[in-house]
């Protein structure tokens, strides 16, 4: 996972750069986690790596990590 893809994480979930945020947090579990962070991180997602997330994949998703992998996976 790269620095990057933690930075747009956070930004997107509009947590601060302070805040640790690890591979292996569960974003659900965040703090920031709710319903507006889950637009936020889908249209991140869409904007920045070109992937779109079917709500059947995501519900499986449940770390960071996963979402990284995910986006790499999906990449277009």
């Amino acid at each position: 996972m790269n620095q990057q893809f933690l930075n747009s994480f956070r930004e997107a979930l509009e947590i601060e750069a302070e805040d640790d945020l690890n591979a292996t947090d569960k974003f659900r579990d965040l703090e920031a986690w709710d319903s507006l962070a889950r637009l936020s991180l889908i249209a991140m997602l869409d904007d920045e790596y070109a992937v779109e997330i079917e709500e059947d994949a995501f519900e499986k998703l449940d770390t960071v990590e996963d979402i990284f992998n995910y986006v790499q996976e999906n990449r277009t």
